[in-house]
């Protein structure tokens, strides 16, 4: 009965893998002989890119109906088995704080709220490091609204920025690692 069981969650498994969009988001087919975490950080670039465009919506989780900030960098992680908070304010306490110098794709950047300085308020994905003239995707509430690429040196967040972060390589303790259903 548990084999039978088996074999019929793994044809499901399968099966929706199939009929995902990104193979990406189904690693045991992408790579039988690996673990299943094994990715690079341009792969996780590559992967959030693929939603430019997506709308921004409040609270949102999804391509289908849009992203907010810490919405659409969960998304994106969780794809690599990494699941992170669906709050901004929560990124205060995961992840290696990291120089600019150290910047490097893949990681997380954080910054105060647009109309509050003392508070977390958005979040993005650095898609081209460059210490603080990086690069960044992440799902406006801005006049873009959307998933769009913007630039750290810019005024609008250089001034916001509070810290950068590695997700990729926190410990377990700081992030759950999981595998996506």
């Amino acid at each position: 009965m548990i084999k039978r069981l088996s074999l019929i969650v793994s044809a499901l498994l399968v099966t929706l893998c199939l009929q995902s969009r990104d193979r990406i988001a189904c690693p045991e087919l992408n790579n039988q002989q690996n673990s299943s975490s094994v990715y690079t950080r341009a792969d996780v670039v590559a992967f959030s890119k693929k939603y430019l465009g997506a709308p921004y919506r409040t609270g949102g989780i999804s391509p289908e109906k849009g992203f907010d900030c810490s919405g659409f960098v969960r998304f994106v992680f969780n794809n690599f088995h990494i699941l992170l908070p669906h709050s901004s304010m929560a990124y205060n306490k995961i992840g290696k704080t990291l120089k600019p110098e150290e910047f490097r794709v893949g990681d997380v950047l954080v910054f105060y709220g647009f109309k509050d300085s003392e508070r977390i308020g958005h979040v993005g994905i650095i898609c081209e490091a460059n210490g603080m003239k990086s690069r960044f995707i992440h799902s406006s509430s801005g006049r873009v609204r959307g998933v769009v690429i913007s630039d750290l040196g810019s005024e609008m967040y250089t001034r916001r920025f509070y810290k950068c972060v590695d997700v990729i390589g926190i410990k377990e303790n700081q992030a759950i690692k999981r595998p996506v259903k």
